[in-house]
């Protein structure tokens, strides 16, 4: 059974003033249950993550100003949302929630989170939506508990991952590949294992030929025992800050490659949703629950 992780603060944790980024994370639960894609007893509700898990992969003082909601005002500016207990309760769970879905991954061969892909947050660091790496630290319980070797992280978010590459950018058993908007935030990008920059207004083919090409060398490099997908809807041209112009056909078929690839090779893949910002609330939701679809339609 494929299990998703999902709780009622991703998508409440904050004002009314902040809830739009939020919508979708409330959405796309509820179109998979009312389509028929997914029922209830897919969904599971994560708990918080242990301080010591956290700590595996971000640094103490960093940490404890989240705890103690101490940050700076500027550190919560680079963040870009006010740093309250739910916000944070919500990041710890999102964490756990990523972590839980490794697991079912390894007994099912895919799981989610429909948030997550917190990829901006570095070892001591938030940035750009993102508290706590849940993917990254993820990724370490599962090298610390000996429960994976050699780990491929990727993501196809339009952002670079540069949180995810400045953590493991000495760890060997982590590689970590990024295709990502030449010109677009980051503006200072970290250095990942694979980085590939995409031009602005790059269209369908060319994305796909390039992922194809870029997506088979990182398997070639990497030979991991376990994959994370970080599967942003940002590319699709409809969306205000990707400055891609994929359709959503085509954001389908860059998921079909990933999941096709990963379920030929007998890999476990958990997938968090990363980022999506179209004008559309409908656009955002529907392009992410293609990645559900297809999930369902080959492995379920």
């Amino acid at each position: 059974m494929i299990k998703i992780a999902w709780h009622e603060l991703y998508a409440h944790p904050l004002p009314e003033g902040h809830r739009f980024p939020m919508l979708k994370y409330e959405l796309i639960p509820g179109q998979l249950l009312h389509e028929g894609t997914i029922a209830q007893h897919n969904l599971f509700h994560p708990d918080c993550v242990a301080e010591a898990v956290v700590r595996s992969t971000h640094q103490k003082e960093y940490w404890e100003q989240l705890r103690d909601l101490t940050l700076s005002p500027r550190d919560q500016r680079r963040i870009g949302f006010p740093l309250i207990a739910q916000l944070l309760e919500r990041e710890l769970r999102i964490v756990q929630g990523t972590i839980d879905g490794a697991h079912y991954a390894m007994e099912q061969g895919i799981a989610f989170n429909v948030a997550g892909g917190t990829h901006h947050a570095g070892s001591n660091w938030g940035e750009g939506f993102c508290l706590l790496n849940d993917q990254a630290v993820a990724a370490n319980y599962l090298l610390n508990n000996d429960l994976a070797n050699r780990i491929l992280i990727i993501d196809l978010d339009v952002h670079q991952g540069n949180g995810t590459a400045e953590i493991f950018q000495d760890e060997p058993k982590v590689f970590t590949f990024s295709m990502h908007g030449d010109k677009n935030f980051p503006f200072r990008k970290e250095l990942s294992d694979l980085d590939v920059a995409l031009a602005d207004g790059m269209e369908d083919e060319a994305y796909l030929s390039l992922l194809h090409d870029s997506l088979k060398t990182a398997f070639e490099r990497s030979k991991p025992d376990f994959v994370f997908y970080l599967s942003g809807v940002d590319v699709l041209s409809t969306d205000k800050l990707g400055k891609l112009a994929l359709s959503k056909a085509a954001c389908k078929e860059r998921d079909r490659i990933v999941l096709q690839a990963c379920k030929d090779k007998g890999l476990p893949l958990q997938v968090s949703m990363g980022g999506g910002y179209s004008a559309d609330i409908k656009e955002i939701v529907d392009a992410h629950c293609n990645t559900y679809r297809l999930a369902f339609d080959l492995f379920a």
